[in-house]
């Protein structure tokens, strides 16, 4: 029998609905494999998932560390659902890092949330906000040198956050992970407005090895729907620090969250948001229709916004985010770019990503896989990639 395990997700309805079509799709084409699940679906509803057919074991996240020892044991025992996430309080670090593609490695520093927003249940799926120490991260990203991959991703669920279990700081940590040899990228995967201080931002704008990338969130342009919303900063907020950004690295790519329909939103708070952005001029912006959560104070509040009001903002919201990305990468065609080419070959091109996150492609060269070379930019296609000339 061949063990599956999969990570849930829980942040929307429509995640639920993706792991729970998954798990049968498996079971249906492979019905001896042993499926286990674990993660924040697994965490918040898993006798729900144990009731669909194929799965024989639910971890919780507290647990996601023992998935590979309860899977030997139910080889040797026979079929048996496991069930393991009554805990009421989750403070297990369960500390990985990917090793699966060849240039890019994803670091995970950080676990849990300690803000409650109004409308996520994550604080709930995945405890109090807590870290590996410094020393230990640092012992990871050697590792992944080690290994050969030139990029780091560092990883958490609010990763700005990091510190709150050893009394270090997220700055120390990325003038640590700095010093480590054989590692040439790392981008932030995202941090929260309130916490992306002057400090980091200086930081990341003096290191060669951090990429002129953030992500950082919004969800909301109207500071009445933000604090509706529970959020910590507001809209002002949020410009401040894209323009602090923007002041020290120019070419930086920026991607952003927002929700629309959230309980309550007018047509004037969605203005505030579009007009907002419009003006900001991100370089991606990642689109989420209001997806009610249970036990969440959202699932309460009066005056919900129509499923067709919340989808129609989202659309125009999708036609700015296309202009938007297309006006970034065309501003880099004609330059010179350093790009990290990947191993994938699709119609005879490789593909890779410059520092800024412009998506590059050239003539596949296997010789150039997993390095940063040097490249002109040449033109831009359809799809907004770039295609790029290399410089020898």
């Amino acid at each position: 029998m061949t063990p599956l395990s999969l990570n849930s997700c829980s942040v929307t309805a429509q995640a639920d609905k993706k792991c729970r079509n998954l798990i049968r799709k498996i079971h249906r084409r492979n019905p001896d494999t042993i499926i286990a699940v674990t993660g924040c679906y697994a965490q918040l509803k898993p006798y729900e998932i144990a009731k669909i057919e194929g799965v024989d074991i639910v971890l919780s996240n507290n647990d996601k560390g023992e998935t590979y020892k309860q899977v030997l044991q139910l080889t040797e025992r026979g079929k048996t659902k496991v069930f393991s996430c009554e805990t009421d309080e989750i403070t297990s670090f369960f500390s990985a890092f990917s090793s699966g593609d060849r240039t890019r490695a994803f670091l995970k520093v950080q676990d849990g949330c300690d803000y409650c927003c109004s409308y996520c249940t994550i604080h709930n799926a995945r405890g109090a906000s807590r870290n590996t120490p410094i020393a230990e991260a640092v012992k990871q990203a050697e590792e992944i040198a080690r290994g050969g991959q030139k990029e780091i991703v560092i990883t958490g669920v609010n990763t700005g956050d990091f510190g709150r279990t050893t009394g270090e700081s997220f700055l120390d940590l990325l003038r640590a992970l700095n010093d480590v040899e054989g590692i040439e990228r790392y981008r932030i995967s995202s941090i929260e407005p309130n916490l992306l201080t002057d400090e980091i931002i200086e930081f990341c704008a003096s290191s060669p090895k951090f990429q002129h990338h953030f992500h950082i969130p919004l969800q909301s342009g109207s500071n009445r729907i933000l604090g509706l919303m529970r959020r910590r900063y507001t809209a002002e907020r949020f410009a401040d620090r894209i323009e602090k950004v923007r002041s020290l690295m120019p070419d930086v790519f920026i991607g952003v969250d927002v929700i629309t329909g959230f309980p309550s939103e007018s047509d004037e708070d969605f203005e505030h948001t579009y007009s907002l952005l419009a003006r900001l001029r991100p370089a991606f912006l990642h689109i989420f229709p209001f997806s009610e959560r249970p036990n969440t104070p959202a699932v309460d509040m009066s005056d919900k916004v129509p499923a067709s009001v919340s989808t129609a903002r989202a659309a125009r919201l999708d036609e700015l985010c296309r202009e938007l990305h297309s006006e970034f990468c065309r501003r880099a065609v004609g330059g010179e770019a350093d790009v990290l080419f990947e191993s994938t070959m699709r119609g005879g091109m490789m593909y890779g990503y410059t520092g800024n996150y412009v998506r590059v492609k050239a003539p596949y060269r296997r010789d150039l896989i997993n390095k940063i070379s040097r490249v002109k930019l040449s033109a831009i296609d359809e799809n907004d990639d770039i295609v790029a000339e290399i410089i020898e």
